[in-house]
């Protein structure tokens, strides 16, 4: 596959096409955005931050990083790549597929997503662009020094021009369906992964007193925006921790991190190795 980064940008003041000038993103209005050093640019407008530094920390995404890419998640990296690989086919010929990963975090997903690509035959040229409110995950992501546009930016008001991305990836995020909407047309698709009801029950077994085996989001607020379950599909594979220092980082990159008792924090620390079981909801959606 030929690989890229996405250029259909627009400015998230007017609107308008960005194009790049030297270090800066500039629209025909002249507001102007600047180009970090690692590569990312900074989309996320003052007044739409829910806080003054929102979503993941930089520890979280530290953390993140050395989990994910010691590998634990491959499996599910392969799957997302299977599904992109069976969608961007079914665009028409010599169409570019352009693919964005809404909440895209350190970059993980595109990561493996651009490895498998290269290794595949087949001639479909993807551009690919991964967004974040978080500036910590989107700096991490510029460090892998891939072809991608790297954003700071809220699936609420993703910065790409109407109806130009054919397929969104969002993992364990927060969809905003009518944002997705904005940016894609009728027939583009979008892949939830979500957990599933055994996601890291071990892991959940220790740190509470009592486990809630939860279903994956309910689809009402996609369907209301238009959008069609497609297909729906379990993945479920173990996994092995052999160190502390392992479990500590796939706790740190969950929301449990943020919320468990003091006893089961305790108890965790305790462990030097545990099985987990990884369960995830994969789920395609039309645009109808």
């Amino acid at each position: 596959m030929q690989i890229a980064a996405a250029s259909n940008l627009v400015c998230p003041i007017d609107g308008s096409e960005l194009a790049r000038r030297g270090a800066a993103l500039v629209c025909g209005r002249g507001h102007s955005f600047d180009v970090a050093r690692e590569g990312h640019c900074n989309l996320l407008l003052v007044q739409h931050k829910a806080s003054r530094d929102p979503g993941d920390s930089k520890a979280m995404v530290a953390a993140r990083r050395r989990f994910l890419d010691a590998g634990y998640f491959a499996p599910i990296a392969e799957r997302l790549f299977a599904d992109v690989r069976a969608l961007a086919a079914n665009l028409p010929e010599a169409r570019e597929c352009t693919l964005l990963d809404a909440g895209c975090g350190e970059g993980y997903y595109l990561d493996r997503l651009c490895r498998l690509a290269t290794q595949c035959p087949d001639p479909l040229p993807l551009r690919l662009a991964g967004i974040d409110v978080s500036k910590w995950a989107v700096q991490a992501a510029a460090r892998r020094k891939l072809p991608v546009a790297w954003l700071v930016a809220s699936n609420a008001l993703p910065p790409f021009s109407a109806g130009s991305v054919d397929l969104i990836l969002c993992l364990f995020g927060f969809p905003a369906w009518h944002g997705f909407k904005k940016v894609q047309q009728a027939g583009a698709c979008v892949v939830l992964v979500d957990p599933g009801p055994d996601h890291l029950l071990e892991l959940r077994q220790i740190i509470y007193p009592s486990v809630t085996r939860s279903e994956p989001p309910s689809l009402a607020k996609a369907e209301a925006a238009g959008y069609g379950l497609e297909r729906e599909d379990v993945l479920r594979f173990p996994i092995a921790l052999d160190s502390t220092a392992r479990i500590q980082d796939l706790l740190a990159m969950t929301p449990h991190a943020h919320r468990l008792p003091a006893a089961g924090r305790a108890a965790l620390a305790r462990l030097e190795r545990l099985d987990v079981t990884v369960e995830v909801v994969v789920r395609v959606l039309r645009l109808g």
